[in-house]
């Protein structure tokens, strides 16, 4: 059994490297006003699918994430922050 396993991670291995790589969005962040508004912004686009990192800088106002393109959208991560209350728009 272990012997298929392995035999079958080794064939998928090639199909990784057709994965899209991953894209990075820097949204500007509104209505935060206190320190604990990041922690909301921060979850509310890490319930995202295919959201691997966010990182919310409140002295900026900003939120950067690294997202699969193939899951989701610098749209979706903005509609996240505004559904949480923290209305935001992608930085082009």
């Amino acid at each position: 059994m272990r012997n298929l396993i392995a035999a079958a991670l080794v064939a998928l291995m090639p199909l990784a490297s057709l994965a899209a790589p991953p894209h990075t969005a820097v949204l500007d962040v509104q209505n935060m006003t206190c320190g604990l508004c990041p922690v909301t912004v921060k979850k509310s686009l890490e319930k995202v699918a295919g959201v691997s990192q966010a990182q919310v800088d409140f002295a900026k106002k900003t939120a950067t994430v690294t997202f699969d393109a193939d899951k989701t959208n610098a749209t979706a991560l903005a509609k996240a922050t505004t559904d949480a209350g923290f209305p935001s728009t992608v930085r082009k």
